[in-house]
């Protein structure tokens, strides 16, 4: 240790000292969880509606069981 370094404080000034920086990291890490729910609640709206134009779509597509498409069926009209 250097002959510069400040005197050791109280142990009670060091306990309100340690305490005040958890209940800062406390209030930063309440903050952090109410954006994170935030942007989970968007993200399971966004799933929900992408899983509501998939099922819209199956209802569109034709049947697996009809008849297979023919390459030749892609084909512009000139050919």
């Amino acid at each position: 240790m250097t002959s510069d370094s400040a005197p050791p404080e109280p142990a009670s000034v060091s306990a309100e000292r340690r305490l005040e920086e958890v209940e800062i990291k406390l209030a930063y890490t309440e903050d952090l969880i109410d954006e994170l729910n935030l942007a989970l609640y968007r993200q399971q709206q966004q799933i929900d509606a992408l899983i509501g134009q998939v099922a819209a779509l199956r209802q569109q597509a034709p049947e697996a069981g009809g008849a297979p498409r023919s390459p030749q069926d892609d084909l512009p009209p000139h050919y």
